[in-house]
């Protein structure tokens, strides 16, 4: 290996330490004992105990989960709908206007599009609670999907829908057994791309909870304002876990589908 190699290597690790190190500060001190992060005095799993004994807590936690789910699964359809949609036509103008307006939600600040949406829907009359935070989460999780499963399309060749329709396959029959298996990766790049920041989003997520409903990030803003306590060091800790654990889930997932020899499943008229 050269000095050019290995210098990459050193700024590479330096890299990851500054960015870790604050995570693993979070961590460490979620198992201290003395209540502070000032110094660490002993080792104690009471701060998880309490995360687990707040039933408030686990109610919020089972809201974000549900709204990131759902938000996720429906903008992925709709992503992929869009994406398709975007790829068939055939105007170049037209197709660069589109792909500029399902830019906008991602390069627009939080906070604006966070304040669009109680404007919107205090002019509609949606209530704020779960209804308003399902519909603004599968808004800006849409456009992301889109981004995602569109490469996947420009990168396949059209001779392969140009075949099944020459071996009689019909237009749905191209769709699930030629188009969607080809893009299944940037499928679920979105979802899982979609589900994160789901989970996640705090700006937008803050103007569109109502009274009595809230999501993890709003809850963890909330009670980092009355003052430092390390049960929210031992729920950050979690959630950090739970990220892990889907990034590694996702890498596998990519693993198996890259075993799988395309085409492996033929046409049938």
């Amino acid at each position: 290996m050269g000095r050019n190699g290995k210098l990459s290597n050193v700024y590479l690790a330096v890299v990851f330490a500054i960015l870790y190190a604050p995570i693993a500060y979070l961590i460490f001190y979620s198992f201290n004992s003395g209540g502070h992060m000032r110094g660490f005095e002993g080792f104690t799993l009471e701060w998880y105990r309490e995360v687990f004994a707040d039933t408030r807590l686990l109610i919020i936690v089972l809201n974000t989960f549900i709204i990131a789910l759902l938000s996720s699964a429906i903008s992925t359809i709709l992503g992929v709908a869009g994406a398709l949609a975007i790829y068939h036509v055939r105007r170049k103008r037209t197709k660069n206007t589109l792909l500029s307006l399902n830019n906008v939600l991602i390069v627009s600040p939080d906070v604006i599009i966070g304040a669009s949406f109680l404007i919107l829907f205090t002019m509609i009359g949606i209530k704020l609670g779960f209804t308003s935070v399902l519909l603004s989460h599968i808004a800006f999780s849409v456009p992301i999907v889109v981004i995602m499963v569109l490469p996947k399309l420009q990168e396949m060749s059209p001779t392969l829908m140009d075949a099944a329709r020459d071996l009689g396959a019909g237009s749905w029959q191209i769709l699930t057994r030629v188009v969607l298996p080809y893009v299944k990766p940037g499928i679920f790049a979105g979802f899982f791309m979609a589900l994160t920041y789901s989970l996640d989003d705090f700006a937008v997520t803050f103007f569109v909870t109502g009274n009595g409903y809230s999501t993890l990030s709003v809850e963890i803003y909330s009670r980092a304002r009355q003052g430092v306590s390390l049960s929210i060091n031992a729920l950050s800790t979690l959630l950090f876990l739970l990220t892990v654990l889907l990034v590694v889930g996702y890498y596998f997932l990519n693993r198996r589908a890259a075993r799988i020899p395309a085409g492996g499943k033929g046409l049938r008229p």
